[in-house]
């Protein structure tokens, strides 16, 4: 299991926060998702046999936010 922390851009309220958990929880192969409001970002874990963080980042994208992977 992989354990990462991605900024998250264009998060600005707590639905946002929901939308983006929910983008990442939809990804097959991610094991859990804690998204920071405060701190504009997300840790993710996630099975890199299984999910790439391009596809993290799709999901993301895909709800209206950019998940980076700096």
């Amino acid at each position: 299991m992989t354990t990462r922390t991605f900024p998250v851009q264009g998060m600005t309220c707590a639905h946002c926060q929901v939308a983006v958990t929910k983008a990442l929880k939809g990804v097959p192969g991610v094991a859990s998702v804690e998204v920071d409001l405060q701190g504009r970002q997300a840790k993710v874990g996630y099975d890199a046999d299984k999910v790439t963080v391009e596809q993290l980042a799709k999901a993301v994208e895909d709800a209206g936010y950019t998940l980076t992977s700096a």
